[in-house]
């Protein structure tokens, strides 16, 4: 099975039927045969945005526990080329989330499910466009 990275908005999308990406966020989670993959920094920024959600955090952390998301990532063992990444890109500026996530395209070799569209700057090992679902012409 092929594995999917999953983005802060994805998730806050899924999750909260006020976002304006909350239907093709469902759609595009309903159809992905995929293990969907994040790190703990964008677990960290979805509890952090769904905190006046109600059940907000408790849904994120359900997301883990059914194994509907899987936290594969360690940022101790990617320092090297997450810093590199936040100074390449600092300009954008690029958050530890990203990076990670960026980090972690380079490694598993999988497309980023988002829909922010600094990943449209973003590039994984140095010039290679990273393959993006939810972005609109991707």
């Amino acid at each position: 099975m092929r594995s999917v990275i999953v983005d802060t908005g994805a998730i806050v999308a899924l999750l909260s039927k006020n976002d304006q990406w909350h239907r093709p966020a469902r759609e595009i989670f309903e159809s992905l045969d995929a293990n969907l993959l994040t790190c703990e920094a964008t677990i960290t920024e979805c509890c952090f945005l769904l905190r006046n959600t109600y059940n907000g955090e408790k849904l994120v952390l359900e997301l883990i526990s059914a194994n509907a998301l899987i936290v594969d990532f360690a940022i101790s063992e990617h320092l090297g080329g997450i810093k590199a990444l936040m100074q390449k890109y600092r300009s954008v500026p690029m958050s530890l989330a990203d990076a990670c996530l960026v980090r972690m395209s380079e490694v598993f070799r999988a497309p980023i499910f988002t829909f922010d569209s600094d990943f449209r700057i973003y590039r994984r090992n140095g010039r290679q466009r990273i393959p993006l679902i939810g972005l609109e012409g991707e």
